[in-house]
């Protein structure tokens, strides 16, 4: 089911940002409402996808999402529940870019709330990539592929189709791994996961 809410308009390229995680790792607390700065981490991941560039911002939460409607102030986004958000990422990529189905969007550029060493810098890289709805780039950090990642619509229908469990795209990644345009983004940012309590030390 998808709530929509007040956005910020269409344009080529939306942000989708996967928040739905309940950190199971870190003992239940849901990923988009672990502190950072103050606020909860799905605010400051949103609004790096806005500074660096992308005007609309779908968020898929999970997770406690009640909470997160009631805790984060997320203006201006579409968000998206996904009831079978415990099945791992790749229901949540699915339910994302089905809300972005009739946007407008020609592509959608996928961050993950639980990587705050991502800043807007790596965002404007990869969003120069776009060229239409054949684009598939992603950002790569000393050569290594990782987020964000942005796929034009023409993939959108097979990494649906590919993306189950934890997996998200990578099936799809690496199926198509000879046209994707690697954007180097190693010397802007840093792409660690907060996935345990010892990762929590990188909040701030």
């Amino acid at each position: 089911m998808t709530t929509r809410e007040t956005t910020g308009g269409t344009q080529a390229v939306a942000g989708l940002l996967l928040a739905a995680g309940g950190g199971r790792r870190l003992g239940g607390r849901p990923k988009a409402l672990l502190p950072h700065r103050g606020r909860p981490l799905v605010e400051h991941a949103v609004r790096v996808l806005r500074e660096g560039g992308c005007a609309a911002v779908h968020v898929v939460l999970g997770a406690q999402a009640d909470d997160v409607r009631a805790r984060a102030s997320l203006p201006g986004c579409t968000l998206v529940d996904n009831p079978g958000w415990a099945r791992g990422m790749g229901s949540s990529l699915r339910a994302g870019l089905d809300s972005l189905a009739g946007t407008g969007a020609r592509a959608a550029l996928v961050a993950l709330v639980d990587q705050p060493g991502i800043g807007p810098e790596a965002v404007t890289r990869v969003l120069a990539a776009f060229e239409g709805e054949e684009t598939l780039a992603c950002a790569a950090y000393d050569g290594v592929r990782g987020h964000p990642v942005l796929f034009g619509t023409a993939h959108w229908a097979g990494i649906a189709a590919t993306a189950t469990g934890d997996r998200g795209a990578r099936a799809y990644l690496r199926e198509h791994r000879q046209t994707i345009a690697l954007v180097e983004c190693g010397d802007v940012a840093r792409p660690f996961d907060i996935d345990t309590e010892a990762d929590l030390a990188h909040l701030e």
